[in-house]
């Protein structure tokens, strides 16, 4: 049986094998170069056929989950944050956590890379089939308070609740009102043991009543979120900072004679 390379073509597309249709020259002749047997040569094509569409399907996600940016693990300076556990670090990205329910918090003061890491799992949790939503803080409590007032509540809370994975980014650079903590309480409880919680937050947890405005509902809270939860506590400097030191825009702290007596 002879097929025509057109011919071959359409098929391909029919069946929406578009790596292999792309590639099709360039992935028969490299079968051919390596002399494979039909096995080894069927397995190479589907290898790059399903490489081509994890590639599509991470590419979407991320889309969808709305990352400010693009970070990643390798590009995380971990030698700048000698707090910081890398193997536990590693041991998060296999994203058992996720699979269980279980939230994390990332706590530290501002520039120590606590974003860089919250999309840089949220990239692994997308890689291993996870469906992620990233939202900073001030926003998310925006949508449910607005959502609230117009009798949207369950809609919204129903929508936050989807994501396998919710990031909730910058939880305490501003204070909440008290109707927005409530608000926050509900869909703690909407994704309790159901879907996972990533916060990053600058402030440590015995911080969260003045934080929430209401001693309560912040230990509501973090009775919820503590039960199946991992936390990890970043101290190191601001790289940002770091990088205006090392360029003479800010000079290294001093201590006067008074200071050090």
């Amino acid at each position: 049986m002879t097929v025509d390379h057109d011919a071959l073509i359409v098929m391909l597309s029919r069946l929406k094998l578009t790596a292999i249709r792309d590639q099709l020259d360039s992935l028969l002749d490299e079968v051919a170069r390596r002399e494979m047997t039909l096995r080894e040569a069927l397995a190479y094509l589907c290898q790059r056929e399903v490489a081509r569409k994890d590639e599509r399907r991470i590419e979407m996600a991320s889309k969808i989950a709305h990352f400010p940016t693009v970070r990643d693990l390798e590009g995380f300076d971990f030698a700048a944050q000698p707090s910081l556990d890398r193997n536990q670090v590693r041991e998060l990205a296999a994203c058992r956590w996720v699979a269980h329910g279980d939230a994390l918090l990332l706590l530290g003061p501002p520039g120590v890379g606590k974003t860089h890491l919250a999309i840089a799992l949220g990239r692994e949790a997308i890689r291993q089939g996870y469906s992620v939503l990233f939202v900073p803080a001030p926003a998310l409590l925006a949508q449910l308070v607005k959502a609230h007032a117009e009798g949207r509540l369950e809609e919204r809370l129903a929508f936050y609740a989807k994501p396998k994975l919710l990031i909730v980014d910058e939880l305490g650079y501003l204070p909440f009102e008290p109707s927005a903590a409530h608000l926050f309480f509900q869909l703690v409880s909407r994704r309790y043991e159901r879907g996972s919680l990533l916060i990053t937050s600058n402030r440590s947890v015995g911080e969260w009543g003045s934080v929430f405005g209401d001693p309560v509902v912040a230990t509501a809270i973090l009775d919820r979120l503590l039960h199946h939860s991992h936390v990890l506590t970043i101290r190191g400097d601001s790289y940002r900072l770091r990088e205006k030191r090392r360029a003479g825009l800010i000079k290294p702290a001093t201590l006067n004679p008074e200071q050090v007596a």
